[in-house]
């Protein structure tokens, strides 16, 4: 009897399977499979659900196997999982052996819900989005007949409120060739759908074959981040179904993924109030070493086509294709000059540089030149206190008619204190009075005092203004010609100071000095000629 009833569920089960393949199309909608295919049992999909086994269920499952069972249920939906009553799984220790593992969501990193092992099938579990994940592990020893999983797919409480889900647009590409771009720009562009429409859009990317793809991101950013319910960016590595998922984004944060088949598949899932998500890829088809005559190693065990090198964008890990691109960059002025006009430039350039040098060199002597030729211009006479020392003491001072009257004045009451002490002085007065004293022919001299002072008369002023200007103020040049011997005042010209009042006592005290001096000389003159 138990054994019949063994044979007529493995005959449903088949019959199940035959009919999935006649509902194909629909297989969209049950995006589940199992890892590795064809070695972990039975698989039956139908649109509302399904149900797998283990390996050989319901005989004893073989040792040293591993399946991983991947549901997915369509949007807005979740996933109810029920465990057959007929269920045994060796027992262990916390089920460190042979186990079943089920997590909450597509990876093998998704939160945990449990751990199952022994004669006793877990409990009813519902998965909180649109994956599960199931591991199957069996060790060496103590095989048991497995276990058998129905599931089916029901409305998610987070979108109760939303009502049941429009059906979703057909929205499918086909990519090839050594690159290509992937962005969510082309869903509209294309009219795969309206912006205000949920979509479930795949890219397909086939390369050569022996051949990987590398994919890196240029732009990402979703609208809603860190609700991967409402929209992501999935990548899948050899299929569009769900065991092959290689990774899945809808934080904030893309990274670059490197793809193992040479078939590629991008996913977006946006619903209506996500359609402002977007993202851009660069797609690279790539050989792995040793590169062939026509490609470009790019030192990460890239070997990609030579069209890519210098392009302009960054086809390799690095870019190693890009650098050392000045050949091939658009050109641009300077790579447009040839050898003749390199020259044409360099030799107007060195004339404009000689003519710079030799307008400053002009520049500069110029101001010398107009000095030396206007120097023969000048009038030494003219300038000669200014420009030279004169050969006799120049004394100019800036003074009055009326000061120039007193200082001759003072001059002359000076002369008649002189001429009374010599007359005092003098035992020889008059003509008449030079007698008995006199040697022998000796003659009498002509000592009157207005020969004297005829003598003795300094050389006379010559004022620069009439002497009749009272009110004005006139310049009065004193020229005094002196000997050595008798008013040696060379020496002290050039301290002579410079305001007007001190040159005026200045002169005062040289014209007394000098005029001592001279009237001293003639006084011995007068002296020896007597004796």
């Amino acid at each position: 009897m138990v054994h019949g009833r063994s044979f007529l569920h493995v005959v449903a089960s088949l019959l199940i399977l035959g009919l999935s393949g006649a509902t194909k199309k629909e297989a969209v909608k049950n995006n589940s499979g199992v890892q590795p295919a064809g070695q972990c049992g039975t698989w039956v999909k139908n649109p509302e659900g399904g149900l797998f086994t283990s390996p050989n269920y319901p005989n004893k499952y073989p040792p040293e196997r591993e399946c991983i069972y991947i549901i997915e249920a369509p949007p807005r939906q979740c996933i109810d999982l029920f465990f057959d009553e007929k269920y045994s799984i060796e027992p262990s220790w916390e089920c460190k052996f042979d186990h079943i593992e089920v997590r909450d969501g597509p990876f093998g990193f998704s939160p945990i819900i449990g751990r199952y092992c022994g004669q006793q099938s877990p409990q009813y579990i519902r998965s909180s989005g649109r994956y599960l994940w199931i591991k199957f592990v069996a060790d060496g020893e103590l095989e048991a007949i497995g276990f058998s999983a129905n599931y089916n797919f029901t409305a998610d409480p987070d979108f109760k409120d939303m009502g049941i889900p429009k059906p979703l647009p057909f929205c499918e590409f086909e990519m090839g060739g050594p690159e290509g771009i992937i962005e969510s720009q082309q869903i509209t562009k294309d009219g795969k759908a309206s912006p205000t429409e949920a979509v479930d859009c795949k890219w397909f990317i086939r390369a050569p074959p022996r051949s990987k793809i590398y994919l890196r991101f240029l732009d990402y950013e979703m609208q809603n981040s860190n609700e991967c319910k409402r929209n992501f960016v999935a990548v899948y590595d050899g299929s569009s179904s769900v065991e092959d998922l290689k990774v899945k984004f809808c934080s904030t944060v893309a990274s670059d993924v490197m793809l193992l088949s040479a078939l590629g598949v991008v996913r977006m899932w946006a619903d209506e109030g996500s359609r402002r998500s977007r993202f851009k890829i660069l797609f690279t088809t790539f050989q792995e070493p040793p590169c062939e005559a026509d490609t470009f190693f790019c030192h990460s065990n890239m070997c990609i086509n030579n069209s890519l090198v210098c392009n302009g964008i960054q086809n390799c890990v690095y870019p190693w294709d890009e650098n050392h691109c000045k050949e091939k960059r658009k050109a641009n002025l300077l790579d447009n000059l040839n050898n003749t006009n390199g020259t044409i430039i360099g030799v107007t350039c060195c004339v404009v540089l000689i003519l710079l040098v030799v307008s400053v060199v002009v520049q500069i002597k110029q101001p010398r030149k107009k000095y030396i030729l206007r120097r023969d211009d000048f009038d030494p006479t003219v300038f000669q206190e200014v420009f030279q020392e004169p050969p006799h003491y120049e004394l100019c001072t800036l003074r009055s008619a009326a000061a120039a009257s007193a200082d001759l004045a003072e001059l002359a009451e000076d002369l008649e204190s002189f001429h009374r002490l010599r007359r005092s002085s003098s035992r020889c007065v008059h003509d008449h009075h030079c007698g008995s004293n006199q040697p022998p022919g000796a003659k009498s001299a002509n000592l009157s005092p207005a020969a004297l002072m005829t003598e003795m008369q300094p050389q006379p002023t010559r004022p620069l203004l009439p002497p009749n200007t009272a009110n004005r103020r006139s310049i009065l040049v004193m020229k005094h010609s002196y000997s050595q011997d008798a008013c040696e005042l060379d020496d002290e010209l050039d301290e002579v100071p410079t305001t007007s009042h001190r040159l005026a006592r200045h002169e005062k005290a040289v014209q007394r000095f000098c005029l001592i001096g001279s009237l001293s000389k003639h006084e011995s003159e007068y002296n020896t000629t007597r004796v």
